[in-house]
């Protein structure tokens, strides 16, 4: 099973999507609500430095940097 870390946008939010229908259904125990929340906050959270290091991405190449940059470096605020 691969890790937050290792999942693009469109799976994260996926899966955050699913957490989110879990609470709705209010079927879970608080335990299990908890449980999910923290997941979907993890979620939220992979998914918020996806979209930074896109946003990134797209900066550079405004920019006129010519040079594709990976995803994972434009994540980083070091610059390629």
């Amino acid at each position: 099973m691969s890790t937050i870390e290792d999942e693009g946008f469109d799976a994260v939010l996926a899966r955050l999507r699913k957490v989110v229908e879990r609470l709705e259904g209010g079927n879970l125990s608080l335990e299990q609500s908890l449980a999910a929340y923290e997941e979907g906050v993890g979620l939220a959270q992979r998914g918020h430095a996806l979209l930074d290091g896109a946003e990134k991405r797209v900066e550079l190449l405004i920019a006129g940097g010519a040079q594709s940059v990976p995803l994972d470096e434009a994540a980083t605020d070091d610059p390629p």
